[in-house]
């Protein structure tokens, strides 16, 4: 038996997310289809995070197992890159691992970017791929609310009803600001985030870095670990799986 993790790259703005469902096409679905066509053997693919609908990754990693070692991986590469082209779909690289190794299970810290683009014209090459906000924002009140949520919180206000972790519980590593010129990137670091946080963390700072709401009310809100205080979850569009250590 042999482990292989694969590093991918995708475009999610038409997929109903990482994992397999019923009501559409999954990134995972599509890459194990191609990869059981080209390897004659079924694979089941285990991905270090479940991202949503319309979000991409340029960082998602998996791992499967087979029965036969990958005997020439560029060729490998460039014949499964060849079928998943066309989805927008990359594989990056192949590694072999252990036996006992998981992608999920043994990530230490996973990173998603949030890329926000604030001006006044309409997107073109960024449509899909930023969320487009024309209001001025303050970024000194931005980067006030995200050192508030760093560090080990009940982060239930962030937390969607259809979460399935068992506790609302999580240590933000950090989260830095980065701008230039009207690109505005959000990113955050932690070992596991709850289902929709990120979004949401991200739609609640815009409340606050759009002068919706004040220090204070931004406090409220998070302190109140309630979900009907949150704001707006941000769109999916500007979210990116940005890479997983190990």
């Amino acid at each position: 038996m042999y482990n292989y993790q694969i590093k991918i790259e995708y475009d999610g703005t038409f997929f109903v997310g990482w994992q397999i469902q019923k009501n559409g096409r999954s990134i995972q679905e599509k890459i194990e289809k191609v990869f059981s066509k080209i390897l004659k053997s079924k694979i089941n693919l285990i991905g270090a995070g479940r991202t949503d609908k319309g979000v991409h990754a340029i960082g998602q990693y998996a791992n499967f197992k087979i029965n036969k070692p990958v005997k020439d991986i560029r060729k490998f590469l460039s014949s499964v890159n060849y079928f998943l082209n066309k989805h927008l779909i990359s594989i990056i690289k192949i590694t072999k691992k252990k036996l006992d190794f998981n992608s999920r299970f043994n990530a230490k810290e996973r990173i998603y970017e949030y890329v926000i683009i604030n001006r006044e014209s309409n997107l073109s090459l960024d449509k899909n791929r930023a969320w487009h906000i024309k209001k001025k924002l303050d970024l000194t009140l931005l980067k006030k609310g995200a050192k508030i949520l760093e560090g080990k919180h009940n982060f239930s206000t962030y937390r969607a009803a259809s979460c399935s972790s068992r506790s609302p519980i999580k240590k933000i590593n950090f989260i830095k600001i980065k701008r230039k010129g009207t690109r505005i990137i959000i990113v955050f670091s932690s070992k596991s985030f709850l289902q929709n946080q990120v979004r949401s963390m991200v739609g609640c700072l815009m409340y606050l870095s759009c002068h919706k709401w004040n220090l204070e009310e931004f406090k409220k809100s998070f302190k109140s670990k309630k979900r009907a205080m949150c704001a707006p979850p941000a769109p999916a569009k500007g979210l990116y799986l940005y890479n997983v250590r190990y």
